[in-house]
């Protein structure tokens, strides 16, 4: 049985679009196909492979974006 990782939140600003998964930075044995995240429409996306949680922010530091 395969362990699953506990989920994982990435804050991203707007100069960092289009944002992919796996992140930049990403150890490559544990990567999986790039996927882009919709952030244009949404505040928040989920890679659908992995399961980490994308959430556009104004600054990192847990500052939320306010449209």
């Amino acid at each position: 049985m395969k362990k699953t990782k506990s989920q994982a939140v990435v804050e991203v600003t707007t100069d960092e679009l289009p944002m992919h998964c796996p992140a930049p930075g990403s150890d490559l044995w544990d990567s999986h196909p790039r996927v882009f995240i919709p952030l244009n429409d949404t505040p928040e996306a989920a890679c659908s492979y992995c399961g980490t949680v994308y959430k556009l922010v104004e600054s990192k530091g847990g500052s939320d974006l306010k449209s």
